[in-house]
């Protein structure tokens, strides 16, 4: 389970088993017990979420669409290595 990085308490990562065929790039975020998955293109948006707050999730999209890139990169080195 790759972890990405960690920002205000939430850590963001990916699985190394993403499907076969591996699913579009998206990321997973847990909080404590909750858990939260959002994809990133064509733009971010929500898939799946079990606990946050509707603020939460915004405050989160807004986290992944500022580091997309390192994302994306991090997607791009994981599953292309």
């Amino acid at each position: 389970m790759p972890v990405v990085f960690f920002q205000d308490g939430f850590k963001l990562f990916f699985f190394s088993n993403e499907g076969d065929p591996r699913e579009p790039i998206h990321i997973h975020v847990r909080k404590d017990a909750k858990l939260a998955k959002f994809w990133l293109l064509p733009e971010v948006r929500l898939d799946d979420s079990y606990g946050f707050s509707a603020r939460e999730l915004t405050k989160i999209a807004k986290i992944i669409d500022n580091r997309k890139t390192e994302i994306e990169e991090a997607w791009n080195d994981h599953f292309e290595s």
